[in-house]
C-alpha cells in the first residue's frame, strides 16, 4: 500500500509542470543513444540535500516544442498522463503569462488518501518550466523541464526533479516507485505530444 501511496506522489511530481539543481543535468551519452532508439530515461537517486530522490529523465518526441509545451502544460489532460490524478487546476496566474500557480489531487484507488499539491512555476515560453511545491502533502519539490529541438520538427524534453514524498516509506522503495513513474509519464508525454501534431 505505501509503494502505490509513493507512486502517486511520484506521478504528481512528474507532471508538475517543473527550479533547476545547482548544474543542470544532460543524459549520459549511454542514455542519449537509448533515447534515439526510443527508449525514455528515468533515473532517481539518493539527493545529498535532504529530499526523498533526485530525479533525472529525459525522453525524445517527434513533435516540435511548441506542441510539447502546450502538452506539458494542459491541466485538462493531466489525467491522460497519470490515472492517479483526480484534478488539476491553475488558482493564481500572471497576466503576462510568466507563471501560474496550479493544484493537483492525486488518490491512486478507492480507500487511499488523496493528496493534494500546489506548484509556482515559471515559464521561459517554448524553452523551460521551474516549479517549486508551494503547499500541500508534498513536503518538498523544486525542479524544472527543458525542452531542446533536435531539428526535423523533434524535441528533446529532460526533466529534473528534487522531492520528497508525503508518506514515510523506506528511501528504496521511493525512489524504486519514483523511477517506474516517471518513466511512464515520460512516455504518456511523448504519446500525447505526438498525437497532437
Amino acid at each position: 500500500m505505501i509503494s502505490r501511496l509513493a507512486l502517486a506522489a511520484a506521478l504528481v511530481l512528474a507532471l508538475a509542470p517543473g527550479a533547476p539543481s545547482a548544474a543542470e543535468w544532460t543524459p549520459p551519452a549511454q542514455a542519449v543513444e537509448r533515447l534515439a532508439r526510443g527508449d525514455v530515461h528515468a533515473d532517481v537517486i539518493s539527493d545529498p540535500g535532504g529530499a526523498d530522490g533526485l530525479v533525472h529523465g529525459a525522453v525524445d518526441i517527434d513533435a516540435p516544442a511548441s506542441v510539447v509545451w502546450s502538452a506539458i502544460l494542459d491541466c485538462g489532460r493531466a489525467g491522460r498522463m497519470a490515472p492517479g490524478i483526480r484534478s488539476c487546476r491553475i488558482t493564481e496566474r500572471d497576466p503576462g503569462g510568466r507563471w501560474d500557480v496550479r493544484e493537483m489531487t492525486v488518490q491512486w484507488a478507492p480507500l487511499t488518501p488523496v493528496f493534494r499539491t500546489a506548484f509556482r512555476s515559471e515559464f521561459e515560453p517554448g524553452r523551460r518550466i521551474r516549479f517549486r511545491c508551494v503547499s500541500g502533502d508534498v513536503r518538498f519539490c523544486e525542479g524544472q523541464w527543458r525542452l531542446e529541438p533536435l531539428g526535423t520538427g523533434r524535441t528533446r524534453v529532460i526533466y529534473e526533479n528534487r522531492a520528497s514524498s508525503p508518506l514515510s516509506a523506506p528511501a528504496l522503495v521511493t525512489r524504486a516507485a519514483m523511477r517506474r513513474d516517471v518513466a511512464r509519464a515520460l512516455k504518456a508525454l511523448r504519446r500525447e505530444s505526438e498525437s497532437r501534431r
